[in-house]
């Protein structure tokens, strides 16, 4: 109870925050689509199925961390879907690692684990619930407190079904934690395992001390490729398919994609909808000056505003960025005219009701009074009420009550951007309106409240505005046209074909996308297309989709296949363009050696005198880091491997570039002021070791033909 009471107490004490009604489920409608698929699996793993309830019983664990962690009631579709992609990569990764370490007798016993969390150091644990009040930090003992408690919940009959759920969404997010703790060890010792057998020595130590503080200055003189035109060059497919054969291997595509083309629909408000809204706002600016006009809160809400009223005093932090920038422009009691504004395209008007000056902060303390009727609540708070004003202590007072009557402080920061009313609002209204020492005895529906006001801080100008805020929003009427009208179209037009010829004359602009994966969430960057991107991977090439409605139903969606990209090499065809650079780049570094040879040039002078050459000057040389050349705009590793070899006043033969071929000369050579340490150099040579061994989860994966079915579930 006392770690619920802990959760519950980190919004501002005595604000009674009114509970959303509905909670989002955490991958919106996943479950409704697992159901029919019961026997079905998220993906495979080295053959092994993974079901989705087990992937939907860890989402869920980790969604709880993710909403308690950040004081959410619910997670937004990115968050739900960078939440998924968290939950996978860390499931197949310690699936990987789990595997490996089954064959080599690696284990995590209950000892381990044990010991991990009376040590109390893993950052996993500073990330849970259970902390000492007064450090902030882990406390074992809290978390073995609740885990007693949460065995015993279904002995206890006095708990509510909402402190059931709140100790059940905490039991998920331990269990989350508790089986990360349990897989980074695990994949500690692993790593470890492979890191020992990648070992560092003196001679190593030293090479890695040299390319990182012997500096060269060379002058370097060029021909670009880019001063022969391609049109001169003379490419076959022989060529492309050499290419191809020397970087095979980049080629490869683990896991299947789509090719697609696509038509995005957005449908935006008409001038007629937009006329319409003006002339609504335009009446809600007469009746907020007409004084018959006095329940703002009601009338707002009346209006559709985007910007609700609260009957309370708020800094102009708590307003429309654009209504705080007028805010000096109306005189108290006035009307702002209606403007349109841009950013948030809305129309806007308000009218300023009340100006103060009021703390930001403010400290109080309280004594919450309930009886058994309302009437013997009622005598009660004014007997402890009486009593105070006569000079009785305060705390001792509370005590008597059960309650430790310490003060705590609420800003406006707190609670502005909420929405309150009823007694929520009356108890706000009541504590920002103390004077300091000031009490008060405040009946509400279910308790009296008697409060006190401790100190108050930073007077800051307040204000009352009533805000009129409309998006100039389509109409029915307008996305019904649109709905129809690309509805004809996508009938006229059931092939690809088809789209691809007729869409740009139609008034659409077609879209194209390749190597479309299935894990990815949607298509477009456009909310809510889930179906669609389950078509996309069910459809055959040349087909087209029905009409999807998707975004925030302010998007309309057709997609055509064009190719589907299979597992394995991709061919040649698909890579040729991005071949062709690089064999275009190496004919012209032939023809540019043979223009060098046949010049017989044998000085860098006779080099930088060649038609196209450019020059540079190349400082701090070191064989650790690519050189960068201003003249050539290109990085150019070569450079830095021959400047650990160079000679003063040596001239090196042509080499081939990234952006052309060079020459280079070394006019000096220096090392930095940095003394040989063999400790230090060991030490970061095995931590770059370190970092190469950590790159086997990526080897396991290739080998163990992952499969990721998720998006036919979330």
């Amino acid at each position: 109870m006392a770690t619920l009471q802990k959760i519950r107490s980190q919004g501002p004490l005595l604000v009674t925050v009114i509970a959303l009604a509905l909670f989002a489920f955490i991958a919106g409608d996943a479950w409704k689509v697992i159901q029919p698929h019961q026997s079905q699996n998220v993906g495979e793993i080295d053959g092994e199925e993974i079901s989705a309830t087990e992937f939907q019983n860890l989402l869920e664990e980790y969604t709880e961390v993710i909403k308690m962690r950040n004081g959410l009631a619910s997670l937004t579709d990115e968050q739900n879907d960078q939440a998924k992609d968290y939950v996978w990569r860390n499931y197949i990764s310690n699936k990987l690692v789990e595997n490996e370490a089954k064959k080599l007798g690696l284990t995590v016993t209950d000892a381990e684990v044990k010991a991990i969390i009376d040590a109390g150091t893993d950052p996993l644990l500073n990330q849970s619930f259970f902390s000492n009040p007064q450090t902030g930090m882990f406390d074992k003992d809290v978390l073995n407190q609740f885990l007693v408690t949460y065995a015993s919940l279904s002995k206890m009959t006095s708990i509510s079904q909402q402190q059931m759920d709140e100790y059940t969404k905490l039991y998920k997010s331990w269990r989350f934690i508790e089986k990360s703790i349990i897989q980074n060890r695990l994949a500690e010792k692993y790593q470890s395992l492979i890191t020992q057998s990648i070992f560092s020595n003196p001679v190593e130590a030293q090479d890695n001390f040299n390319a990182r503080t012997a500096q060269s200055n060379l002058l370097l003189a060029a021909i670009p490729y880019t001063s022969i035109p391609d049109s001169t060059i003379t490419l076959t497919m022989g060529d492309l398919r050499k290419a191809y054969d020397a970087r095979k291997e980049e080629f490869l595509q683990t896991v299947e994609s789509r090719n697609i083309k696509y038509v995005d629909v957005q449908v935006t408000a008409s001038p007629d909808d937009r006329a319409a809204i003006e002339k609504e706002v335009e009446d809600y600016a007469v009746q907020l000056a007409s004084p018959d006009t006095k329940d703002y809160t009601t009338f707002i809400r009346g209006t559709g505003s985007d910007a609700p009223y609260t009957d309370l005093f708020l800094t102009v932090r708590a307003l429309p960025t654009d209504v705080a920038a007028r805010l000096d422009s109306v005189a108290l009691g006035n009307v702002y005219k209606p403007y349109y504004n841009a950013s948030d395209n809305t129309i806007n008007t308000f009218k300023k009701l009340a100006v103060a000056t009021m703390p930001d902060s403010i400290e109080f303390r309280q004594i919450q009074v309930v009886a058994d009727t309302e009437e013997r609540t009622r005598t009660l708070a004014d007997s402890i009420y009486q009593a105070l004003k006569g000079g009785a202590d305060f705390e001792t007072l509370a005590k008597k009550y059960g309650q430790t009557g310490a003060s705590s402080w609420i800003s406006s920061a707190s609670y502005e951007g909420g929405q309150y009313d009823g007694d929520n609002l009356k108890l706000l209204q009541a504590i920002t309106a103390l004077d300091k020492n000031q009490l008060i005895n405040l009946e509400l529906m279910q308790a009296n409240f008697i409060i006190q006001a401790v100190d108050k801080k930073n007077p800051t100008p307040k204000y009352k505005v009533a805000v009129v805020k409309r998006e100039v929003a389509f109409s029915k009427e307008t996305y019904n046209k649109a709905y129809n009208a690309f509805s004809q179209f996508i009938a006229s037009n059931g092939t690809l074909d088809k789209l691809t010829a007729n869409a740009e004359e139609a008034g659409y602009r077609l879209l194209e996308r390749n190597d479309l994966t299935s894990s990815e969430h949607g298509i477009g960057s456009i909310r809510a297309t889930k179906d669609a991107l389950r078509w996309v991977f069910a459809a055959k090439p040349g087909e087209v989709s029905g009409l999807y409605e998707c975004g925030d139903n302010d998007h309309m969606l057709v997609v055509g296949l064009s190719a589907i990209n299979k597992e394995g090499y991709r061919p040649l065809e698909m890579v040729r363009d991005q071949l062709r650079f690089e064999v275009l780049n190496n004919k012209k570094a032939e023809k540019i050696q043979a223009t060098l040879k046949s010049a017989g040039a044998t000085s860098f002078a006779q080099f930088a005198a060649l038609d196209h050459a450019v020059t540079d000057s190349v400082k701090h040389v070191t064989f650790s880091a690519a050189a960068y050349i201003p003249a050539l705009r290109s990085s150019e590793p070569l450079v830095s491997a021959y400047a650990s070899v160079a000679t003063d006043g040596q001239l090196s033969a042509p080499i081939k570039g990234n952006a052309g071929v060079f020459v280079l000369q070394q006019y000096a050579k220096e090392n930095t002021a940095e003394t040989y340490n063999e400790e230090t150099e060991l030490t970061s040579v095995a931590a770059r070791n370190a970092q190469l061994a950590g790159q086997f989860v990526n080897d396991l994966y290739l080998k163990a033909k992952v499969k990721d079915n998720r998006y036919l579930f979330f």
